[in-house]
This record gives C-alpha cells, sequence and structure tokens, in this order.
C-alpha cells in the first residue's frame, strides 16, 4: 500500500470512529489492502476495517450477510468501512500446528466451512464467480509450462463441470479463522466468491508455514482427514489442492514474490494424485478421471527464481 493510501485509510478511519462513536484501543496498522484500528464500541472489544481494494469491500458487505453464523459478529458495514467484534480467545491455530495438533486445527477450519457454506437468503450482490480467479494460472501455465500447465488443465475440467456451488469464504486458513471465545471459532477476512465447496478446504494445505506444508506425508494425511470432515472425495480434494497451489503460486510470481511453499504443495499433490490415479487403475476402478495421465516428478517449468 503507497503513502496515498495509507494517508486516505487513516484519515476513513478518524471519520468512521467519529460516526460510530468509538474508542481507540491501539494504533492504526495496515495490511496490503486494509487500514485496521482496534478500537472499542459501547465497551465492547472491537476492530475497525477499511477496505482499500474492490476484493476487500466484497469481504466486507459478505462477512455482514453471515451474520455471526460461522464467521465473526459485525457491529456496523458501511461501504468500505467494517466494524468488526474483535476475536479475544486466547488460542490459535498456528500455535495447535506447533504443538503437534494439526489434525485438530484442519477439523476446526473444515467445521467453520461447514457453517459458512450453509444456503441462507439471496447472495450478496458482486460475488466473484470462481471461474474469474484463475485468468493467472492460464497466464502462467502458457509462461511457464510445467506444474502450471498440468494444473490449469485439472482446474479447467473442475471449473467445467462444478459440484455443490455454494458462497465461498475464498482464502480460508489457520490465519483467518479465531478463537472468538465462548463462539467458538469463527472466520474473517473473506473474498467474497462464489463456486465449488471443495475450493474453500484447498488452501489449508499451504497453510500455515512451508516447514509444515511441505513435511514429507503431511499432505496425505491431512486430506484424509479433511476429506473425512467434510464429507469430501479425496481425488477431487486433492485436484482442487493442485489447482490452488499452482494459481497462488501463479500470483507470487506476477507479484515478483518466491512461489516456494505453494509449488511445492502443487508438485505433492500432482504426485499423489498420480499414485491415486495409479492405484485405481492397479485395483481395477476405471472412471473418467482415472483414465486421465496425471505427471509426476518435479515442476519442469522454464523459470528460474
Amino acid at each position: 500500500m503507497n503513502n496515498l493510501m495509507q494517508a486516505a485509510g487513516l484519515e476513513k478511519l478518524s471519520l468512521y470512529s467519529k460516526l460510530w462513536g468509538l474508542i481507540a484501543d491501539g494504533p492504526p496498522f495496515h495490511t496490503r489492502s486494509s487500514c485496521l484500528q482496534a478500537v472499542r464500541h459501547d465497551g465492547v472489544p472491537a476492530m475497525l476495517k477499511i477496505a482499500m481494494t474492490e476484493e476487500e469491500i466484497r469481504g466486507a458487505r459478505l462477512m455482514a450477510w453471515w451474520q455471526g453464523a460461522g464467521a465473526m459478529r459485525v457491529l456496523a458495514q458501511k461501504g468500505e468501512a467494517l466494524l468488526l467484534e474483535r476475536a479475544c480467545g486466547h488460542q490459535s491455530l498456528l500455535e495447535m500446528v506447533r504443538a503437534g495438533q494439526d489434525d485438530e486445527a484442519s477439523r476446526i477450519i473444515c467445521g467453520v466451512a461447514a457453517r459458512i457454506h450453509v444456503a441462507r437468503e439471496q447472495p450478496p450482490f458482486g460475488l466473484m464467480p470462481l471461474s474469474s480467479w484463475f485468468e493467472a494460472l492460464a497466464r502462467a501455465a502458457e509462461s511457464h509450462g510445467g506444474v502450471f500447465r498440468d494444473a490449469a488443465t485439472i482446474a479447467a475440467d473442475l471449473l467445467k463441470n462444478p459440484q455443490d456451488s455454494v458462497v465461498l469464504h475464498g482464502d480460508l486458513h489457520h490465519d483467518n479463522v479465531l478463537d472468538a471465545g465462548s463462539d467458538g471459532w469463527l472466520a474473517i477476512d473473506p473474498k467474497g466468491l462464489i463456486g465449488e465447496r471443495y475450493f474453500d478446504f484447498a488452501n489449508i494445505f499451504c497453510n500455515p508455514y512451508f516447514e509444515i506444508a511441505a513435511t514429507p506425508g503431511r499432505l496425505m494425511k491431512q486430506v484424509v482427514v479433511v476429506a473425512e470432515a467434510a464429507d469430501l472425495d479425496r481425488r477431487r480434494l486433492l485436484e482442487w489442492i493442485v489447482a490452488w497451489a499452482a494459481l497462488s503460486a501463479a500470483w507470487h510470481l506476477e507479484d515478483g514474490e518466491k512461489p516456494d511453499t505453494a509449488l511445492a504443495v502443487a508438485e505433492i499433490a500432482l504426485n499423489d494424485l498420480s499414485n491415486s490415479v495409479r492405484h485405481s487403475l492397479g485395483s481395477g476402478i476405471a472412471t473418467e478421471r482415472t483414465e486421465n495421465s496425471y505427471p509426476v516428478g518435479p515442476w519442469s517449468g522454464d523459470f528460474q527464481q
């Protein structure tokens, strides 16, 4: 976020603080796309967030639409401004994973996803079709080939034949599910998408950080945990992991950042998917998907980091 955007964000924090009668409870801070400040609203700990991008504004409308069902409760929302109850619990999914509770952390995320995926009244306007997000993967497939090309083929098939379309969070992972004390675990920071529900589980596997995500055997173990907790088909989940991880890697490349974690997960998932297909064929189980040829081996694209 540049200095002009930061200044505009600070001005709006002040404006909405006055409008809603808020008391500062900490200094303002910013992310790439938002300006935020811990505040108190009628004595209740809250977080004031000013969205600085259309994606964040979509997310603010979605948070209000959920009405606290699986997501932090919205106290007020107007345009780019969002006032949320602050999560005051003391647990962290990241710390749970570090403490050896990776399975339990994944199950908690699945439980939150189940709540926010429940069908409700007419969705908020302006939700982005999931297919629109995959344009970056198509560009990477053309530019770099390798795992990007393979993932783009898989993604195109998934998007052409969607299952269980729902309103999606779009960025559901360990840092975006918070301990809200007696209210349980709740989601924040959605992106406002609509598409197949499998997509919302794929980012679990790229998180919480490289050393965990790339641990040998971790991905397939979590595939079993997540598929059972969320009632998902393991092979289709693997396909979505390949698609999502490669898309994330493509975004990192476009932003001039290292795609190490996402690229490693895409390669691991692609290999596990290929092994799954071989096992099915070896067992005499032939379907339209098992007859596809999934490549095996490290990424052979021409990108040099």
